[in-house]
């Protein structure tokens, strides 16, 4: 069956999705944050009280139902993360619960493949208050030309033509996709060599939203203040793979007014996120 360019607009069941501070703890530590951020890995240090770092809200929204139901019969093997955003309408607390519902808000016919975007909102369970908003983007490769409109196109947030005004390099660990699939992407891809292998990569890769969440600590850190009320708004283009044991450098500009444009480069030359925009509170 093709893909149905009708299925916009179509909502998900509401799912609740809860966490605990060890949930908070362990998804920070899965992002690669350690000694140097003791606010968020650890719950007694004298005088700092545990914090939770804003990207982490892309792994506690859950649905009550696929998104996908009405969208056709897809191939799951031929999907691919494009795009990931996230706003925080307040900052997440160290336990909690959500009420998630996800909508199908745009199907793009680009010919090579279709793209899905799907945006979720997800708000405190028990107060009704908007907690925070996603936005993805998925191409599924092979699933075009069923004669949608192709969407937008053309490039965004585009880094300016001079050095960036701050980089923030980390490197991650060879253990790190063992660590962040305990968020819970459980994906063999990232953590059995003959999967991956079957896949066409050499080993298994980093998920792309622990890159994801490396980045915006880049950004929480050198923006921010490491204060995450001040962290807004994240969006982020997913372009080439990471490996396990790679270092990753966050350039980022500052355009004023709390907005910034940022990409991230694996080991000094590779682009992995591109077309990545920042908004933050000065």
């Amino acid at each position: 069956m093709p893909i149905n360019p009708d299925a916009v607009g179509s909502k998900t069941k509401p799912g609740h999705g809860s966490w605990e501070s060890k949930d908070a703890l362990l998804y920070a530590l899965g992002v690669g944050c350690g000694v140097d951020d003791l606010a968020f890995v650890t719950e007694n240090s004298h005088g700092i009280e545990q914090q939770v770092l804003p990207t982490m809200g892309v792994v506690l929204g859950t649905p009550g139902s696929s998104p996908f139901e009405k969208v056709g019969e897809i191939d799951w093997t031929m999907l691919l993360h494009g795009e990931q955003s996230i706003e925080l309408h307040a900052p997440i607390p160290v336990s909690g619960t959500v009420e998630s519902v996800a909508e199908i808000v745009g199907i793009y016919d680009k010919g090579s493949g279709a793209v899905i975007v799907m945006e979720t909102q997800s708000k405190d369970a028990d107060s009704g208050q908007p907690m925070w908003t996603t936005r993805s983007a998925t191409f599924i490769r092979g699933a075009g030309g069923f004669g949608g409109d192709r969407g937008p196109s053309g490039k965004r947030n585009a880094a300016p033509e001079r050095a960036p005004d701050r980089e923030v390099t980390y490197t991650t660990r060879e253990d790190q996709a063992l660590i962040y699939r305990l968020s819970g992407d459980r994906n063999p891809l990232h953590s059995d060599p003959t999967f991956a292998a079957a896949a066409g990569f050499e080993r298994p890769i980093l998920h792309g939203l622990c890159t994801y969440g490396f980045t915006g600590r880049a950004l929480l850190s050198a923006l921010c203040g490491a204060d995450p009320a001040r962290f807004k708004k994240m969006d982020a283009r997913f372009s080439a793979s990471v490996y396990p044991g790679d270092d990753l450098t966050i350039r980022i500009w500052d355009t004023g007014d709390g907005q910034a444009v940022f990409q991230t480069v694996r080991n000094g030359d590779q682009i992995v996120i591109d077309g990545g925009g920042f908004t933050y509170v000065n």
